[in-house]
């Protein structure tokens, strides 16, 4: 089905939402069943979101599958079987596909259609949202669930359309892997996308070349067939799971460690360093001390150790030396896990170029020129990432209350409330926003919680009449400084990444999330709503805080 039901151009609905990924089928769940009037537009032809998309060579999730899916219905999750650790890309399409068809939430969507443009009009108290078919529609509330990582980065190669080979991007896979076989190909980037697909390639290629501009950590993925007895007993203790995960710091069960990595000897680091990394995962090497994100020297002896492992690995020493990550501490950018990658690099038809030392100066109809070289190919692989986080909203073409874009609202460094709302634009939302926790953690369990908050006060304002929701621009500054506050005393804040969006030129450089854990997030806004939503102007009034800021009082 590629209509909404029982909607037309002229009506007004309670919410239009933005997106039929994750975000957009909670969405449109929670609301309609709370009685709202909803209606969604999703680009891509089906439900799915980033994961309809993402299909190249070797696409998976990097979080544990058991914990990478909806907790809402327990029905749901007691139904459903994982079958490996990390699921794929096809398995994570079928699981959100069977959602969507369970809970009859297609009805919901136009596919095929795309938001282009959203204007606040204040004597109406609704926006109006412009479609890519040229159709308009109003509503009072406008909730984007466009995923962060869902917008491309332009291709920014120098001479690329000199190229006359076959050229492919691992946000838009249109080939199949087939297509590359016997070919000389080129990878460039080596983030999380090219780390997947690069082995798998390299199987079928005649030679493959990466290209590399910043070597990653790159973790063994260890994946694995889940056996029949741990999934019986997840899901006799689902629930308990769920909890941990929803009050953990980065939405998975914790594995709390208090030590630091110079209180034990270094042959007990050394042993502790080998169990991680045998378990690997977001509780692998990077987490096995309390303090490897907030001290340099304690990161420094988890780095090395990682150093030592990639140059055992791999059997050429200039070649390896060129894949040690000596550019930023470990886990400072996203942690990448692989299978097989840096063994992929001993095989003979496989070589590497650093575009550090020879960056790309042209291309022609069959080769990349560098500073120091020409290299013959027939295929080109495009894995250099996306405009994070402002990418898909700045494509919302949001004009809010003052008649200024968000675009311009945010030229001089990205601000929001909770990761939720932006000053100056009312009734509008976003899950899983800048500075919320969705950038470093589980993220459909910044979702599930991000839905929920933003439905509760919806239907607080429901309850009181109010038709105008805003945040404050007090508290949005408040926020923003807490956010920034936090991650200064990481390392984090040393490190140029996308994370801050140092990939795109000209895009304000602030570091796009809150990592203070998304269990002491939760706990703020939960504070928040029980207050009556401090910070938060409905209808020209807001709750007066009685204490201080309320960041300060939650532990």
């Amino acid at each position: 089905m590629n209509t909404i039901e029982n909607t037309a151009d002229s009506e007004i609905v309670d919410v239009i939402g933005v997106g039929a990924g994750f975000t957009g089928l909670y969405l449109s769940h929670r609301l309609t069943t709370a009685g709202w009037t909803f209606a969604g537009f999703e680009a891509g032809p089906s439900v799915g979101g980033t994961w309809f998309w993402n299909t190249y060579p070797g696409a998976r999730c990097d979080v544990e599958s058991i914990f990478y899916s909806y907790s809402f219905d327990e029905a749901l999750q007691r139904e459903w079987t994982w079958s490996e650790r990390f699921a794929s890309q096809p398995e994570i399409l079928r699981y959100i596909e069977h959602v969507a068809d369970r809970f009859d939430l297609r009805r919901h969507f136009t596919f095929n259609t795309r938001v282009v443009g959203s204007t606040w009009i204040a004597d109406d108290h609704l926006w109006e949202v412009q479609l890519d078919n040229g159709d308009v529609r109003r509503c009072r509330y406008l909730v984007s669930g466009a995923g962060g990582l869902s917008t491309p980065k332009d291709f920014d190669v120098p001479g690329l359309s000199n190229f006359t080979g076959t050229t492919v991007s691992t946000s838009r896979w249109n080939i199949s892997l087939d297509d590359l076989a016997g070919k000389r190909v080129a990878v460039i980037g080596t983030g999380s996308s090219g780390v997947q697909a690069i082995p798998l390639i390299a199987e079928v290629a005649e030679h493959l070349t990466v290209f590399q501009r910043t070597p990653n950590y790159v973790m063994p993925a260890r994946n694995r067939k889940l056996p029949q007895a741990h999934i019986d007993a997840v899901k006799s203790d689902y629930p308990a799971i769920r909890e941990e995960c929803r009050h953990s710091p980065g939405g998975i069960p914790d594995r709390p460690v208090t030590d630091n990595a110079f209180d034990v000897s270094e042959e007990e680091r050394r042993r502790r360093y080998e169990d991680a990394y045998a378990r690997s995962g977001f509780q692998g090497v990077g987490a096995e001390f309390a303090d490897l994100l907030t001290d340099a020297e304690a990161n420094r002896t988890a780095s090395e150790f990682i150093h030592d492992k990639i140059r055992a690995i791999v059997k050429d020493p200039a070649t390896a030396e060129m894949l040690v990550p000596r550019y930023h501490p470990l886990g400072a950018k996203r942690s990448v896990f692989g299978t097989h990658y840096y063994e992929t690099f001993n095989q003979p038809n496989v070589s590497l170029v650093s575009l550090r030392a020879e960056p790309i100066e042209t291309m022609t109809e069959n080769a990349i020129v560098t500073s120091e070289g020409s290299y013959e190919i027939d295929a080109i692989v495009l894995a250099i990432g996306f405009d994070a986080f402002t990418g898909p909203l700045f494509g919302l073409n949001l004009i809010g209350a003052s008649g200024i874009t968000l675009q311009d609202a945010w030229k001089d460094g990205i601000r929001s409330y909770l990761g939720l709302m932006a000053a100056d634009f009312p009734n509008f939302f976003m899950v899983g926003g800048p500075l919320s926790p969705a950038l470093v953690s589980n993220v459909v369990v910044t979702i599930e919680q991000a839905v929920d908050w933003i439905a509760e006060l919806l239907e607080h304002a429901r309850a009181q009449g109010v038709a105008v929701i805003e945040a404050t621009a007090e508290a949005e500054n408040e926020w923003t400084q807490i956010s920034e506050q936090t991650v200064t005393h990481t390392l984090y804040a040393s490190t140029d990444s996308w994370y801050r969006g140092s990939n795109i030129d000209g895009k304000p450089n602030t570091f796009m999330g809150y990592v203070g854990g998304v269990g002491k997030y939760r706990r703020m806004c939960t504070e928040i709503a029980k207050r009556g939503y401090p910070g938060v102007v409905l209808d020209g009034a807001t709750t007066a805080r009685t204490v201080g800021p309320i960041h300060e009082e939650i532990v």
